[in-house]
């Protein structure tokens, strides 16, 4: 497959997701008061409003039922979103970077909980590589959906580090069959099958076992 076709199959995916991601979200409280018992630091997905996206509040909201009366607070990465990749996933990283290190410093009892999807997940990625090696101590698990880590992926931003070897024991990484951000398929639908698919819910499960 040429680059050019290739690159024009990635721009038709793009679009698609684009359309079918955007809209209106609820939008969680960012950290403020008391330190909480957990904190999930989530990245949203290209192009979808401000706050955690459909997949982070589904996430979220599972992740709230599995862990009893533990308090949880929720605070969504701020960053463009955009598909300038390079520059938007670097906005992104630098500000979970400065969060979590932050929240350690404030709240060093609160556990940690990361995650993202789509260019949010590379967005975890990214920062798990940057932030001081003691933060992962505070970190109880990471949970990643539509990683874009595909070809088609690399082509359109660049390219993401993979996690850091200090998170990847207490991660869990989804990635929907087809999906071309994270794996070789061409079925950009399946992008957007991550909340109807249960994995969000079988990601929660994942980090609840761990808190």
């Amino acid at each position: 497959m040429s680059a050019h076709h290739i690159n024009r199959v990635l721009g038709g995916v793009v679009a698609m997701m684009l359309v079918l991601l955007s809209g209106p979200v609820n939008l969680p409280c960012a950290y403020a008061g008391p330190c909480p018992d957990v904190q999930v630091v989530f990245a949203r997905g290209t192009g979808v409003g401000s706050g955690v996206g459909e997949v982070g509040q589904a996430f979220i909201d599972s992740l709230r039922s599995q862990i009893g009366g533990r308090s949880i607070d929720v605070y969504p990465v701020n960053y463009p979103a955009s598909a300038d990749f390079p520059v938007s996933s670097k906005n992104g990283a630098d500000d979970t970077s400065v969060h979590v290190q932050s929240m350690v410093a404030r709240c060093p009892s609160t556990r940690m909980v990361l995650g993202g999807y789509s260019q949010g997940a590379g967005v975890i990625d990214w920062a798990s590589t940057i932030m001081p090696s003691q933060v992962a101590d505070h970190v109880a698990a990471v949970a990643l959906f539509g990683n874009p880590l595909s070809m088609l992926a690399t082509i359109a931003s660049g390219g993401y580090p993979d996690i850091s070897p200090l998170y990847r024991s207490k991660t869990i990484n989804l990635c929907a069959s087809g999906d071309p951000a994270c794996s070789g398929g061409f079925n950009g639908l399946a992008h957007t099958t991550y909340v109807d698919s249960g994995m969000t819910t079988q990601a929660a499960t994942f980090v609840a076992s761990r808190l």
